[in-house]
């Protein structure tokens, strides 16, 4: 296991200033998150799927109990 110290602000090494092509980028980046979160639509809900934890996700379909890989 990996043990770091504690960081504080009197510990953290101080960064280097942003150019201002990372800074445009980042501005850039705030003003899609915010686009894609205001045109965000909800998921459709699914017909007669699968119950329960999704088989894509865990890798198994599950039928009556009995698991399956696909």
């Amino acid at each position: 296991m990996h043990d770091d110290p504690v960081r504080t602000a009197e510990t953290e090494t101080p960064r280097k200033p942003l150019t201002p092509a990372a800074q445009r980028a980042l501005a850039e980046a705030e003003a899609r998150r915010a686009v894609a979160l205001a045109n965000a639509q909800p998921l459709a809900k699914e017909y007669q799927g699968p119950k329960g934890l999704d088989p894509t996700r865990f890798g198994d379909w599950e039928n009556k109990g009995i698991a399956s890989d696909f």
